[in-house]
Formats: C-alpha cells, structure tokens, sequence
C-alpha cells in the first residue's frame, strides 16, 4: 500500500500512454482530471492485488468512445462517480476497490480521479496490460468473468444499466448506447470478486506506467534519450524512424479509424512505413514485411522528447520513432489470439510474437 500523488499522476499518464498503443484517450486530459481530483480530495491510496481480500467487490472504471471525440467532449469528472453509485445500488453491494480496464492516457488516469473523489483505494492492476479497442478484449474474458453488470454514464447526467448474456453483446450494446450519448461515455464494468482479480487480472500495470513515465522524465533531464530508455526498460524494439506524411483517419462506429503513412528517416531512410490503428496501433509494415502486429504493443513516440503519441495526435510532419514491445502472455494463447489477433481485425496475416519478426539482437537499431 502507498499513496499516489501529483509527480506519480505525472508519469503514470507518460506511461500509461506508452501502452496505450495509440489509445485509451488523451494522457493531457486524464492527467488534469486526476490532478485536480488530488487537489479537491487528497492523495490516492494504491493497493496490491495480494492486499485485496477474496471477498471484496471489485470493479473497473474508465471511458469508452473515440479518443477523437473525447478531445472536444471531455468528461465532467462526476459522471464516472454516478456509474459507481448506480451499480452499488443495483448489485445491492458496496465497492472495496476500482481498477483501471486498460492502459491508456485518459483510462489510467480516471480510476484515480474516482478513487479520491470516492474514498476508494486503486488496485494496480488492468484487464489488458495495453489498450484494445473492444469491451471483451481483457484477459478477464478469456477467463470466462462477466463484463456485466455495467453502467454507463454522459456528462448530461444520462445513465445506463445494462445485464448481457455475454461480453460480445455488452461491447455491441454499449457501443450504440455509447454513440446515442455522443460518441463518448464513462463506465463501471468487469464487477468481480478479488480472488477472481488475482487470478485473472494483470499485476503491477500502474507501477511499469509509473516506471516508463519516470525514465522518460529523467531522460530528458540527464539529456539521456529517452526512447532509448523505454525501449531498455520495457525490452521493446525499435521498428521504424521517421516523419509523419500522411494520415486518414476518421470517427465511425464509436471508434477512431485509419491508417499513417511514415517516410524514413536517418537508418530508415528510403523506406515507408503503414501504421494501421482503430482507437489503437494495431499493424505495422514496411513494403517489404510485418514489422508487428497486434496482440503484441506498438506505440509512437515522438522522436526529440520520448513522449507519446496517440491516434488522435498524430499530425503531417511530426518526426517520431515507432516501437514494439511483447504482448502479456496470456494473449499469446489460442484464445487470445482469436479475441484480439490480426485476423479478428480482419487482416490479412498471422500474429507472429515480435521478437520473431524484429529477431533477437538489440532493442535499439
């Protein structure tokens, strides 16, 4: 147990953004939320999974939309509150604790938010180690654990309740209710029991973010590179440098959609690169091969500062470098494969694991 305060907001947000993969919203506005909850209610108690006891109610919350809309619709910051006090009332049971669904800039930052506006202690913990686009792309599903009861929640004050037969029919459901309430919501989902957390959920999530935002921070303070010391810290592998020529992206569906096309530079000069995403980075290629694929992480960063940048912030002329780093095991199985590999995302190729791709040799070329 520890108190979380405003220099770990700080690099939670880097990192979280990190392995966002491209998603999960915008860090800057996660970031301000969970400041300002720290201001109005005080520092956030984060907790160990092993610190939850097997009985507790446990629940997830974040935002579910495109990042694109939640640049201009940004949340109030009491709506995330409201989804928590309906399911109490619905499941007729208190909450012991929230967690964050995924890692990404907004959806890593409101647990925290919630967590000091409610009195709630943070467990660091995720259902993804990464982004996916979708609600049943979390390795609780692959465990066979309920998305629902979930509630959902607008800044107008909307909220909603939905009980699915499965979690294929909540991410349906919820996507159109989420559209209606103007293409961006705030939920609670993944209810569970702690025991079930421990077994299911993915360890230590917060922390890494903790540690990748902090390497960067310092990085640039050491005048050091700081993607050179992402890239030793989480063992990723540097795919691609360039600049950023084109990008054909647009809003549909609830999701943010497109492709980026990069022009190499230095090493890479010469080359093209295609990032294809939806919400998240999800297929990188040169003309000649896969340099990787989803489950496996890719994200952006820009090339000076070390800084990421998601889907929605991607913009004619920016010089970045594009890495990858290894997907949590648990994606790697036939289930995982078939709930968020390339081929679900109707692409045309086979998940090959990025260190076949890439090879073995330095993280950094």
């Amino acid at each position: 147990m520890r108190q979380i305060g405003k220099q770990e907001i700080e690099d939670i947000a880097v990192g979280a953004a990190v392995l966002g993969t491209g998603g999960g919203g915008d860090p800057y506005i996660g970031k301000l939320m969970a400041l300002q909850a720290i201001e109005e209610y005080g520092p956030i108690t984060l907790l160990s999974v092993d610190e939850v006891p097997d009985d507790a109610l446990v629940v997830a919350s974040g935002g579910m939309g495109a990042p694109t809309v939640l640049i201009e619709k940004i949340p109030s910051g009491h709506e995330v509150a409201q989804t928590f006090q309906a399911l109490e009332k619905y499941m007729g049971k208190e909450v012991f604790a929230t967690y964050p669904i995924e890692a990404g800039g907004i959806n890593s930052m409101l647990p925290l938010a919630l967590a000091a506006q409610l009195r709630l202690p943070v467990v660091d913990v995720d259902g993804m180690g990464r982004a996916f686009p979708e609600l049943q792309m979390t390795t609780f599903y692959l465990d066979g654990i309920s998305a629902t009861p979930m509630v959902l929640a607008d800044e107008k004050g909307n909220v909603t309740i939905m009980d699915t037969i499965d979690n294929s029919w909540t991410e349906r459901i919820a996507r159109s209710v989420t559209v209606q309430k103007g293409g961006a919501a705030t939920c609670a989902i993944y209810p569970m029991l702690g025991k079930n957390l421990k077994e299911s959920g993915i360890h230590s999530i917060l922390q890494l973010e903790e540690e990748i935002g902090r390497a960067i921070r310092l990085a640039k303070e050491a005048n050091l590179d700081p993607v050179h010391e992402v890239l030793k810290l989480t063992s990723g592998y540097e795919l691609f440098r360039g600049k950023v020529v084109d990008v054909d992206r647009k809003t549909e569906g609830g999701w943010a959609r497109g492709t980026a096309t990069m022009e190499g530079l230095l090493d890479y000069k010469g080359e093209t690169l295609e990032l294809r995403f939806q919400n998240e980075h999800l297929l990188a290629k040169t003309k000649e091969s896969l340099l990787c694929v989803t489950p496996d992480l890719i994200a952006v960063l820009d090339a000076e500062t070390g800084l990421p940048i998601t889907t929605e912030g991607l913009r004619y002329g920016a010089r970045v470098v594009v890495i990858g780093m290894q997907c949590n095991p648990k994606w790697r199985t036939p289930k995982g494969i078939e709930t968020v590999g390339p081929r679900y995302f109707r692409y045309d190729v086979d998940y090959i694991p990025i260190e076949e791709l890439v090879g073995k040799g330095s993280v950094a070329k």
